[in-house]
This record gives C-alpha cells, sequence and structure tokens, in this order.
C-alpha cells in the first residue's frame, strides 16, 4: 500500500483528491489547516467523510510551522505528496497579502525542506492558470513566458514554480506542478463564482457580473482534474540527461521537473455560464454589469496536449453538465 501526503485534504480539491486515492487503494495523510477564508463547516464536513475511511488520518496544522512537516515526512515517509493546501483568491490577496507570503511562500518552502530531508518519489503541486497573467497569447501552453503576474496570489504561485525547480534541480526531487484553470463542481468553494452565482439565484437576489460579462474561463469539472491528477501521480519526470525535449514538452534541461496544464481547452463565455446556471436552478438571474476587478483577467484557455500527450487524458465535461451537478449537490445540502 502506497501511502500519500495530500495537503489542503480538507480543501475542495483536495477532498476530491483524497477521496480518489483512497479508493485507488492508497493510505492517505490529510494535511489541513482549517482556516477560516471561508465556512470552515464545509472544510469539516469533508474531513469527516474522508475519515469514514480506516486509511485516511488527518493532520490539522499550518505548513508554514516550522518543524511540523519535517517530522511528518520522517514519521510517515510518504512515496506521494500533492501539494494543493494554499490560501487562495486573486481578489483576497489584494487586501491581505501577508496571508499568501506565510501560507503560499513559508509553507511551500517548509514542503520543499521536508521532502529534501525525507524525499518522496514524486511531489506534485499545484500552481494555477493565474501565473499567465498579462500573457495574451492563447490558448496558454506550459513554454509560454508566465513572467507578467496580474495579482500577488498568482506572483506567490510563480514563486512556488521557481523554488520546486530549484529543489528538483538541486536534490533530484521529481516533481510536476500542476497549473489549474477554474476548477467547479460539488463541494466547490463559496467564494468562487458558481458557488456565489447560484447561492444568489437561488436566493433571488442580484449577481455581479464583472467586466460587463465580456470574459471567458476555461472552466474544468472536478472529476475531470481529479482523473489527470491520478494518472500524473505514477509519471514522475526523470531528468533529461542532455537529450533533446520534444517541442512543447515543459520539462526542464536541468532538473526532474515539469509543468502541466490542467483545463478543458474549451473557453466559455461568462454569460454562458450564467445561463448554465439559469437552466439547472430554473430561475432567471438578476445581473448587475460592473467594471472588471483588479487582478483579473479577461480570458483564460488551456493548451491540454501535454496532459493528453503524457496520460492519454484531458478535461471533457461540459459546463452544462458539470453545473447541473453542483446545483444538484448545492440543493440537497443547503436543502434549497
Amino acid at each position: 500500500m502506497r501511502t500519500a501526503l495530500v495537503t489542503g485534504s480538507a480543501g475542495f480539491i483536495g477532498y476530491h483528491v483524497s477521496a480518489r486515492l483512497l479508493r485507488d487503494g492508497f493510505r492517505v495523510i490529510g494535511l489541513d489547516a482549517l482556516t477560516d477564508y471561508y465556512d470552515v463547516r464545509l472544510k469539516e464536513r469533508r474531513h469527516a467523510m474522508l475519515r469514514q475511511s480506516k486509511e485516511f488520518s488527518a493532520e490539522e496544522q499550518r505548513l508554514e510551522t516550522p518543524g511540523f512537516l519535517k517530522d511528518l515526512f520522517e514519521r510517515e515517509r510518504p512515496e506521494v505528496v500533492v501539494h494543493l493546501a494554499a490560501q487562495a483568491g486573486v481578489r483576497h490577496s489584494i487586501e491581505a497579502p501577508r496571508f499568501y507570503v506565510e501560507a503560499n511562500l513559508v509553507g511551500v518552502f517548509e514542503l520543499l525542506e521536508a521532502a529534501r530531508a525525507f524525499p518522496p518519489a514524486h511531489m506534485l503541486l499545484a500552481s494555477t492558470s493565474s501565473v499567465y497573467g498579462a500573457n495574451e497569447e492563447m490558448p496558454y501552453r506550459e513554454v509560454h513566458k508566465a513572467d507578467l503576474p496580474m495579482s500577488f496570489y498568482a506572483a506567490t504561485k510563480k514563486a512556488n514554480e521557481a523554488m520546486a525547480h530549484s529543489y528538483a534541480h538541486l536534490f533530484d526531487l521529481p516533481t510536476t506542478m500542476f497549473r489549474f484553470f477554474t476548477v467547479y463542481g460539488p463541494w466547490g468553494r463559496p467564494d468562487m463564482a458558481l458557488f456565489k452565482f447560484t447561492r444568489a439565484i437561488l436566493a433571488g437576489e442580484p449577481i455581479e457580473i464583472y467586466n460587463h460579462g465580456d470574459m471567458k474561463r476555461d472552466f474544468t469539472y472536478i472529476d475531470d482534474l481529479v482523473e489527470s491528477v491520478r494518472r500524473l501521480i505514477d509519471l514522475p519526470p526523470t531528468s533529461s540527461g542532455g537529450a533533446a525535449i520534444s517541442e512543447g514538452d515543459s520539462l526542464s534541461p536541468v532538473a526532474p521537473y515539469r509543468i502541466v496544464n490542467i483545463g478543458n481547452s474549451a473557453p466559455v463565455k461568462l454569460l454562458d455560464f450564467v445561463e448554465a446556471i439559469e437552466n439547472a436552478t430554473g430561475r432567471e438571474a438578476v445581473k448587475h454589469f460592473v467594471d472588471m476587478q483588479p487582478g483579473d483577467v479577461p480570458a483564460t484557455w488551456a493548451d491540454a496536449s501535454l496532459l493528453a500527450a503524457l496520460t492519454g487524458q484531458w478535461p471533457t465535461t461540459p459546463v452544462a453538465t458539470g453545473v447541473a451537478r453542483f446545483v444538484e449537490w448545492y440543493r440537497d445540502y443547503y436543502r434549497v
């Protein structure tokens, strides 16, 4: 039985990844600080469901606590580490940047130091499509420049990529970075658009449509993303050894390190997304059109060809299908 450490296991993506690994026969150590960035009861409920498996154990501690992760690695010796814990949110990073320094920078440093001391077979760390920032060349490819972040959140995630690459090079740590594209689905985050729009529409309250509706997002359904992560777990990158790297492959020439987009490769207009929620709820949204928010970008669009080449799979769930599944979960969970 392989042991996996999943950080952020009480979070939206971390919960789903942990549940999948448990179904696949892993022993899973979940780590989550249960911070109050959003409703802690939702996080506690996710952890409670994971605890139904005897192969799941939870640690509730902050990543940046000195020495904690090193002690955990020494005790549990995880073969796989899936790092999903972070201070999330583009807009919140403008208001509270210090949280992002502590969780996303110091926390990742502590994780890398623990992995340096007790190396796993594969480190997999979450980044974000937000790192592409002001890059207007679409669809985004992993080999494109990502040097102009538009938010401090994106800047911390780009720093995580650089930090992980340096450790992969210096200490021969096989590392895969994921760049996630607008993940959604059941048990989603309350600060995300789908959750907020669904709540407001069912309550008969107005929703804010940013940039007056002139926005597109590459929405990625959670089950598709989990499938991609699961397949990549078994594909740790190896150093090229000086050999030529295939065109479009983000494999580092000097480290066992690769960046992989996980996105649907099909950007959807924001108003079409809202229409899918209206169809799923059976109610029309009261729309309030507003300007673009600081730190936001008008569009995202993943090129997932590297993911497909590596795993033979890529996200395909249509937005209408994924939104309907979320609304069904939301109605059941909140009894509305």
